[in-house]
């Protein structure tokens, strides 16, 4: 386990992997029910029942087309997209999911964190001598992660988490995204304070 806190910058080593689950329920769901896929998808609570009580836990990237984002009051994705699946939360299904996941991650990493459901820190081997060789490790974790769980990830690399997990938001979904420390004030300088986690809009209205 990477026993740092998960809002530092520091590590021991100078490369870190920060993996995040792409729309991870409503990817789960559409693994599930692959007549979904392409279209919009929102899990959370049904707009027809409770007078369109509760709000959106994570939706689809075609949901995200129409306006749609967590957090949202059901009743205004509703509004946004009535076409939309509206699917209840399965979370026995989605830890198991998780935890598949992270065991196929931890098969690559000398330290690793869990950071959410969907989300984790790790640290490769020390094989692992540069950024070149990291990415083909990311790599790895993506077509291992696609191959057996059905469903993608997007990774960044950087030399530490904040710059890692940063990078791994930065074009999404499927993607792969490497900051060499030569290229950390070229990749953070142009961006919206909103980018850096625990600043601006709450998780970036989820990824």
């Amino acid at each position: 386990m990477l026993a740092l806190n998960p809002h530092s910058n520091s590590t021991e080593r100078q490369i870190v992997l920060h993996v995040d689950m792409d729309s991870f329920f409503a990817s789960v769901e559409v693994r599930e029910k692959p007549e979904l896929a392409g279209l919009p998808v929102v899990v959370g609570a049904d707009p027809k029942r409770r007078k369109g009580r509760g709000v959106v836990c994570t939706c689809s990237y075609e949901a995200r087309e129409y306006g749609i984002h967590s957090t949202m009051p059901v009743s205004q994705a509703y509004k946004l997209c009535s076409g939309a699946s509206f699917l209840p939360m399965n979370i026995r299904l989605y830890v198991q999911v998780s935890d598949n996941v992270m065991e196929i991650m931890k098969g690559f990493a000398e330290k690793f964190q869990q950071y959410s459901i969907d989300e984790a820190f790790l640290v490769p081997g020390p094989e692992i001598r540069n950024f070149e060789e990291a990415a083909i490790i990311a790599l790895r974790i993506k077509e291992e992660i696609k191959r057996q769980e059905r469903i993608t990830c997007s990774v960044g690399v950087g030399p530490n988490k904040l710059i890692a997990k940063i990078a791994s938001k930065f074009r999404k979904p499927d993607w792969l995204t490497v900051v060499r420390p030569v290229d950390v004030h070229d990749f953070i300088f142009p961006m919206n304070v909103s980018k850096i986690p625990g600043i601006g809009e709450k998780n970036n209205k989820s990824a």
